[in-house]
């Protein structure tokens, strides 16, 4: 028996996925999370095989959730659910330890056999996920070595103060900023005032590169 747990802010689809598996004699829901935090509570209360993971939601989103599954709980795979909506994840989601992606609207009995092969250890990319994923490393391919010179030469330069710290430690856990405003007791609008002055330490508007950055300062990028 293949034991599952499913997560995502949404009752509507929480409740229709857990039918449709309902109907499979090898597949149990045996738990239900609104939002990351529960789905990692879930999974170290149950030890499930699976977990359905989606991405936005509040508390702990499905990235920083996935994260923390599997470098706690390696045993359990995490399968992505996502939308179109959802492609500027999919690196992080893979850089998380995402098993694979499923499209939201995949009919029932895909869905289910989608899981099962997830168990086997196929690995899962829907063909217009894996078009969108090699043209987005494409284009970054060319760029990537200087990028990774520069983000180098950027951290060996900033010094961030003790709060800037904090938020850029949430950052790096792929919070948003009224994430990391919830998680610190602050404002959203601090939130953003402390995020533009590390843009502005780095030199940079785009999260990435400062994600990036942040990662090099702290002793966890893989240069």
């Amino acid at each position: 028996m293949i034991s599952v747990v499913i997560a995502d802010d949404q009752t509507l689809m929480r409740d229709g996925l857990q039918t449709i598996l309902s109907l499979q004699e090898d597949i149990h829901v045996v738990g239900m999370a609104k939002d990351g935090a529960e789905a990692l509570q879930l999974v170290k209360t149950l030890s499930p095989n699976v977990v359905l993971m989606d991405i936005q939601m509040p508390v702990m989103n499905g990235i920083a959730c996935t994260r923390h599954i599997r470098a706690e709980h390696p045993d359990t795979l995490v399968l992505i659910l996502t939308t179109f909506a959802d492609d500027d994840y999919i690196i992080e989601a893979l850089a998380g330890g995402a098993t694979g992606f499923l499209l939201k609207d995949i009919p029932g009995e895909k869905l289910a056999q989608s899981i099962r092969d997830a168990v086997l250890g196929h690995f899962l990319l829907p063909s217009v996920i894996a078009g969108k994923l090699a043209a987005r490393l494409s284009s970054a391919s060319a760029s990537i070595q200087g990028m990774k010179h520069t983000v180098r030469a950027i951290a060996d330069g900033i010094t961030l103060s003790d709060k800037e710290l904090e938020v850029a430690r949430w950052m790096l856990e792929s919070k948003t900023n009224r994430e990391i405003a919830a998680g610190m007791f602050m404002s959203e609008g601090t939130i953003k005032n402390y995020v533009s002055a590390i843009y502005a330490k780095i030199g940079t508007n785009d999260r990435t590169v400062a994600i990036l950055t942040l990662r090099q300062l702290l002793g966890g990028v893989d240069t």
